[in-house]
């Protein structure tokens, strides 16, 4: 079974026939590992404990050590990351808000991957 290809705060999209575009290999790992991140613990009513909730960070002081760890502890529950090379994250702080850069390896087809993102207002 595949999965929809659909990146958080975006729309679904549609395949060049008009059915809903499946997503596999990196492609939907990276989608998985940013769903994770941005989901604030408690809002999956049926797995209380998933997410890192960034989005709900903003507006906070920004402890570096404290967000590089809270992302890859999460990154690594993912099944999509291979724990073995050790995801790489990189913070930097921007105008309103950090943006996150993680190098990982992906499980599935043991390729290099990268996930970058801003996490803003």
């Amino acid at each position: 079974m595949k999965d929809i290809y659909h990146y958080i705060g975006g729309d679904l999209s549609t395949s060049p026939t008009g059915d809903l575009r499946p997503v596999e290999s990196t492609e939907r790992g990276k989608q998985r590992v940013l769903r994770r991140l941005m989901t604030n613990p408690g809002d999956y009513i049926f797995h209380t404990s998933y997410g890192a909730g960034l989005g709900q960070k903003v507006g906070e002081s920004v402890n570096i050590n404290e967000w590089t760890a809270l992302i890859l502890g999460q990154m690594l529950l993912e099944d999509a990351v291979a724990q073995d090379p050790t995801p790489t994250i990189t913070l930097t702080i921007i105008d309103q808000g950090v943006s996150v850069y993680a190098s990982y390896t992906d499980a599935t087809t043991g390729t290099p991957a990268t996930l970058s993102f801003d996490v803003t207002r």
